[in-house]
């Protein structure tokens, strides 16, 4: 994880996350990662954070602007308000966050490295030299105004930070993680997101160490005269021939997130989104909700309940649409839909039925929602399902009585 895993490019929007869905994004996340952390560990978790594919999902399916910039901030912030109080039974603590929140890491990582013991001073110094890299070393366009450390009780952390580029509307997320990391100017990321905008200076990049060093030794052994000579020199070589990229730049798998707001088919995998579909309906229905044993539930939160399965037990690859996941609980924006209120309640007391009950051994309904995520991925080998905009009027037509919501207000 020690290497970059891919790419996206994120438009800066501007706005607050209303109280209303803040409030609900701190519970799901917080009941979210209780799930993973019982099923796979806290590594697993770490791991998930520092890949950027996984984390829009995660944001998208706690009802925040699919392809934002601010769905970072927002899971960030749900994260830190929700995991904090529960650190004592995951081991997880969340520090920093946006504007001076950022400037406060050191200390909290002091006060977390106080009460459980880890190296505290270390951790702030990473903290630090993170943030330098991402600000000086990788010269890129984006200033950072977002960083969030997420450390566990042995020590072991991920960052993400956020920069902007003010010109261009555009947003570039940086993933860290300590697993595997040797050098912090050595190919440190475990993922920048952003689309590349011309040539950009990395001198993080294992393959600038020559660089680095010819640095320090013209420095050392030539006079301010015989670099500028030099420099001129290599400026009129490189105008004379067009060099192709180095043979062991790794080819990385790009997000695009688009700069449009609405959720179209061309950003969703439909035939993940028909198996997510039909596990719902044909589990839902004749024995799921039994097996959930929580009262009141109904098919349409089984379908979110489909897509919030997938997030806790997705493998990697499959979070390369990440538009998908806002058809569970839709987005503020009214993209895809406006935010059903009363599904997206129910979803967090099934989860958090199923979570407190496994913690005193009661397993069935964590193991029915792994059973949901298994049977859609059966079932999309061989099922179709209506059109996105058949899904979406659908999701309309029925809002009112759902609760739906944005910053518009209540849905009519």
């Amino acid at each position: 994880m020690a290497n970059r895993s891919g790419s996206a490019d994120l438009p800066l929007h501007s706005g607050r996350v209303p109280k209303w869905l803040g409030e609900r994004m701190t519970r799901l996340g917080a009941v979210i990662t209780e799930a993973i952390v019982h099923h796979y560990g806290r590594e697993e978790f770490l791991d998930r954070l520092s890949h950027p594919f996984w984390f829009q999902s995660f944001g998208a399916v706690m009802g925040m602007d699919w392809h934002s910039s601010g769905i970072t901030t927002s899971v960030i912030g749900a994260l830190k308000r929700g995991l904090n109080p529960l650190s004592n039974e995951l081991g997880l603590h969340v520090c920093g966050g946006r504007g001076a929140q950022s400037r406060k890491t050191p200390s909290e990582l002091f006060e977390v490295g106080n009460r459980v013991g880890f190296d505290a001073g270390r951790l702030a110094e990473t903290s630090r030299l993170v943030a330098k890299v991402d600000s000086a070393a990788v010269q890129d366009g984006f200033d950072l105004y977002l960083h969030g450390f997420v450390v566990a009780d042995d020590g072991k952390w991920v960052v993400i930070q956020q920069g902007m580029n003010g010109e261009t509307r555009q947003a570039r997320r940086y993933h860290w993680r300590s697993r595997g990391l040797t050098n912090f100017v050595d190919s440190p990321h475990a993922a920048i997101e952003g689309r590349g905008q011309g040539e950009i200076l990395n001198l993080a990049d294992r393959r600038a160490d020559l660089s680095r060093n010819g640095q320090l030794d013209l420095l050392k052994n030539l006079s301010p005269e015989r670099i500028a000579k030099e420099a001129a020199a290599l400026m009129v070589q490189e105008c004379g021939s067009k060099k192709s990229a180095p043979k062991d730049q790794l080819e990385l798998p790009h997000l695009i997130m688009p700069a449009h707001h609405d959720v179209r088919e061309s950003d969703i995998n439909m035939k993940r989104l028909s198996g997510n579909i039909a596990a719902a309906v044909e589990q839902g229905p004749a024995d799921f909700k039994e097996l959930l044993l929580v009262p009141g539930v109904g098919a349409r939160t089984v379908k979110a309940l489909a897509m919030v399965a997938e997030v806790i037990h997705g493998a990697p690859c499959r979070f390369s649409d990440p538009a998908r996941f806002s058809l569970a609980h839709g987005g503020k924006d009214r993209h895809p839909f406006p935010v059903p209120i009363k599904v997206y309640d129910e979803t967090i007391s099934v989860m958090k039925s199923a979570v407190s009950k496994a913690r005193l051994g009661r397993e069935e309904e964590l193991e029915a929602l792994k059973r949901l995520d298994e049977q859609s991925r059966r079932l999309e080998n061989y099922v179709t399902g209506p059109d996105l905009k058949e899904i979406v009027a659908g999701e309309f037509r029925q809002s009112s009585s759902l609760g739906g919501r944005s910053v518009f207000g209540w849905e009519s």
